[in-house]
């Protein structure tokens, strides 16, 4: 009795730290919400709000650097990011709010070209 106990203890141990595992290796947060906004927005609205997003990471990335500073830099990261995004590559950032595998690859690409730091994963 006392080792099926044991048993059912560790394998319940076991499934709740993989469920952490996997929630901790995912690229979203799990609390999430992506704005509903997004899935409304025009290409150019959402064009501004990478470029506003790359100023707030950057600026944290460089410390001592302020936002309006990279406005330039970040204004070619985001035109370059956009204008490479397939239409499925659109949508899905408008329904999830961050860019999947394949925009995220094209994003590093505009980051590379544009001469700004890549943030750390």
């Amino acid at each position: 009795m006392i080792s099926t106990a044991r048993a059912l203890l560790v394998a319940a141990a076991v499934s709740l730290s993989a469920t952490a595992a996997y929630a901790a290796a995912s690229n979203m947060p799990t609390q999430y919400q992506p704005d509903p906004a997004l899935k409304t927005e025009s290409v150019s609205q959402l064009r501004a709000r990478v470029s506003q997003a790359c100023a707030v990471t950057q600026a944290k990335l460089q410390s001592g650097v302020s936002e309006a500073s990279l406005s330039r830099s970040c204004d070619c990261y985001a035109g370059r990011t956009m204008r490479s995004l397939s239409i499925d590559e659109v949508q899905a950032y408008r329904d999830t709010g961050v860019f999947n595998d394949t925009a995220r690859a094209k994003a590093l690409t505009a980051l590379d070209a544009c001469k700004l730091p890549r943030p750390q994963i």
